[in-house]
């Protein structure tokens, strides 16, 4: 059973959420461009709500950045996307509170899954078992993956 098969112990979300509170700090800055804090709103408390995700793709020239949601859509903070748009964005330099963001296509998927394998080749094979993926990154893997987890695009509003 992959481990996004089933809802995350209190031990792995608070691992999870540990940047948050880099990012709380004013620190998020040292994370790179290689992470994604949203603060979004709760879709049924109405509550704010801050997440770190892992940024698959980012253009800069945009800027977009690109994210998946590895627990599919039932992960919490792509419910409450869908039900109310996002606040802001925070990725790198950039900070959006006036931001678009748009689910991406199988295809494109697969596209942005591609080239993150091939950059990051070491991450794909430590996490694509835990996805419950191949560790090899082939075609098939990475459609296997666009039908199961969707990805997010985020830009500002002025883009």
């Amino acid at each position: 059973m992959a481990m996004v098969d089933r809802r995350p112990s209190r031990i792995t979300r608070a691992f999870l959420r540990a940047p948050v509170y880099l990012y709380r700090a004013g620190l998020g800055r040292l994370l790179g461009t290689r992470f994604l804090y949203l603060v979004h709103q709760g879709r049924t408390t109405g509550r704010r709500r801050d997440t770190v995700l892992e940024v698959v793709h980012l253009d800069e020239r945009v800027p977009e950045a690109v994210v998946v949601a590895a627990w599919g859509k039932r992960s919490d903070w792509y419910r409450n996307i869908m039900a109310a748009p996002p606040r802001e964005v925070w990725v790198g330099r950039y900070h959006w509170t006036a931001l678009r963001f748009r689910v991406l296509d199988a295809d494109d998927v697969v596209a942005v899954l591609t080239d993150y394998g091939r950059r990051h080749p070491r991450a794909w094979r430590a996490l694509a078992p835990r996805l419950g993926l191949d560790r090899e990154l082939t075609p098939t893997t990475a459609r296997a993956a666009a039908a199961r987890f969707p990805a997010i695009a985020f830009r500002p509003a002025s883009r």
